[in-house]
């Protein structure tokens, strides 16, 4: 039931992004998406190698687990429709995490992806 929705939520949410927002603090983007994949990379790559999974595994689940896409928009969105946020801080969010969910993904699956006759 709730897949059927979800669609609708994130053209919602995405209509909300102001571009000319975003291209003005890409610097801010660029610097909280480092620090959403840092923190992601403190709180999970300890813990795969504490299991004793390759580091090559470790960096690529850390990276894939730093995206936050539904949590992040939706909150977000709450941030802007009570007035916490105004909308270009909005927009940066969002980019945010839009960003957080690519860039990360792109570089596991290009440089870290765990194939098993890559050692």
């Amino acid at each position: 039931m709730f897949a059927a929705f979800t669609p609708f939520y994130f053209i919602k949410a995405g209509i909300l992004v102001s571009l000319p927002a975003v291209y003005n603090m890409i610097s801010i983007i660029l610097v909280l998406l480092l620090l959403k994949v840092v923190a992601k990379f403190a709180g999970v790559l300890p813990s795969m190698l504490l299991f004793r999974y390759p580091k090559r595994v470790g960096i690529y689940t850390s990276l894939l687990m730093s995206t936050g896409l539904t949590f992040g928009t939706i909150a977000a969105l709450y941030g802007l429709n009570n007035n916490l946020i105004d909308s270009s801080q909005y927009s940066a969010l969002v980019g945010t995490v839009i960003l957080s969910a690519v860039v990360p993904t792109l570089i596991a699956q290009r440089y870290f992806f765990p194939a098993p006759w890559i050692k």
